[in-house]
């Protein structure tokens, strides 16, 4: 196996602590047009459903397909894509998967089936996880360290802003077309996207280490194996099942980590966990998308079978949380560029415990504005810890593992979001009508667990001397 040492930066490359600040914008706006893009796709997808499913024919459960290929795809191919991102530079990852994107929103669009259009959504989903997985590690290299808070911030905010508009965007669409151009509107978007892409974005470090073909296949069996998991556990298909998949998703793992043990740069980066500050910010980032996954499934349920508010009034209800998380995840950023992320991000997640506690303790007939202010304070607290975590994980790994780093982040997304939809499930089959509390007060235990975790990132843990060598 070659040298692991990184190579210097190609032409085109900075070849300095980041961008110099006109570059910088251009560069910033091309990442945040495609993640915006992106995200804005997952929230109106998620919105459209029912409709979808109505025009094709399609039962609920064969529906949720159009949804569970998307996720699947995009987990299964995060961490390999970042993986790669660290050899053949992120640029080409990220300009890659930009075009498979928007080439299969082309083909979502143009579906003529329920198959074709699943199918096309998973290939979709290839496409968000090259821009999911190597799109913070981008940002590490436009933004100097001294102002990469402010980069994930920004980061945080864009993201916040899509889901807070998605549902409106689809209803706004739907009011004048069909479901298809849901997912048309994305191929002239992606296309300008495309374009500032390959205009402004950096060259960065490879690796010089090659990429493991069967060791990708391995850590896309494991991962999605795992999700799979807690997808079944939530549809209410039985035990046995999820015992099966969850036991074929160990041995991959297990598999994997014999495989990749003693690579300079494994997929699955335990090499990273062996960093304290970096295994404590991904392992908060579990807890806190858990909690967030535990509100969002829970929250439209208890609006409209407990509370008795509409469809519409439960969107509105909804709002608050991802409008706040916007107005704070930039201020949070510019913060954690001066403050440690362990006191940010445990107060964000101690507020969001307590706004998910409140709202577990809801009375029977509260007026609009005690939800509206519960639901605020947990866009708060979860605004307030996100954009200085996501700068904790990406500083705390060397340059030349920034896209293992990234991919990190978005595996730990989408496990959290996992593992609150599958405790949901759980919660309802205990109890139908105390299900949403039940899943509430879990949320706000998720979210202590996870504020015991970041406190616990300003312990003075000692790294092996190799580490503090990388």
């Amino acid at each position: 196996m070659t040298s692991a040492q990184p190579q210097p930066p190609r032409s085109g490359a900075p070849g300095r602590d980041g961008l110099p600040k006109r570059e910088r914008l251009e560069a910033m706006t091309a990442v945040l047009a495609a993640v915006g893009m992106a995200t804005l796709d997952t929230a109106i997808t998620n919105t459209a459903l029912p409709g979808i499913a109505a025009d094709t024919g399609a039962d609920s459960a064969s529906a949720i397909w159009i949804v569970t290929s998307y996720q699947l795809a995009t987990i299964s191919a995060l961490l390999p894509l970042a993986a790669l991102g660290d050899i053949i530079g992120h640029r080409r990852i990220y300009v890659a998967g930009l075009l498979l994107f928007t080439i299969t929103s082309l083909a979502c669009g143009l579906a003529w089936s329920l198959p074709a259009l699943i199918v096309a959504r998973a290939l979709q989903g290839f496409g968000a996880a090259a821009l999911m997985s190597v799109n913070l590690a981008l940002i590490r290299f436009i933004y100097p360290a001294r102002m990469l808070g402010r980069g994930a911030g920004m980061n945080s905010l864009m993201v916040a802003i899509a889901f807070t508009i998605g549902p409106s965007v689809a209803s706004l669409i739907l009011s004048v077309a069909s479901w298809h151009w849901l997912f048309l509107v994305n191929v002239p978007a992606g296309l300008l996207s495309l374009v500032l892409a390959l205009r402004s974005l950096p060259e960065t470090t490879r690796g010089g280490h090659r990429f493991d073909p069967v060791a990708a296949v391995l850590c896309g069996l494991f991962f999605s194996l795992l999700v799979l998991g807690f997808g079944t556990i939530s549809h209410g298909a039985g035990w046995s099942k999820t015992g099966l998949e969850w036991s074929a998703s160990l041995i991959s793992g297990a598999l994997l980590l014999r495989r990749q043990t003693g690579h300079p740069a494994p997929i699955l980066a335990m090499d990273l966990f062996r960093r304290p500050m970096f295994a404590l910010s991904a392992a908060t980032a579990v807890c806190s998308f858990a909690a967030q996954g535990l509100a969002f499934v829970s929250l439209p349920f208890l609006f409209q079978n407990v509370l008795g508010h509409s469809q519409t009034e439960t969107g509105f209800l909804i709002t608050p949380w991802p409008a706040v998380v916007a107005v704070t995840a930039l201020a949070a950023g510019r913060l954690s560029d001066k403050y440690p992320p362990g006191v940010l991000g445990g107060l964000g997640l101690a507020t969001l415990g307590l706004g998910m506690a409140l709202l577990a303790a809801l009375g029977p007939n509260p007026s609009v504005m005690q939800i509206i202010w519960r639901m605020a304070l947990c866009g708060a607290g979860f605004g307030f810890f996100q954009s200085p975590n996501l700068r904790a994980i990406m500083s705390s790994a060397p340059p030349g593992r920034s896209g293992g780093a990234s991919g990190i982040v978005g595996a730990a997304r989408m496990l959290g979001q996992s593992i609150g939809a599958a405790l949901v499930a759980l919660c309802f089959i205990q109890s139908q009508a105390k299900g949403p509390e039940m899943a509430l007060w879990l949320g706000g235990g998720f979210a202590a667990l996870g504020c015991v975790l970041s406190f616990s990132r300003l312990v003075p843990w000692r790294r092996p001397a190799r580490l503090e060598r990388a």
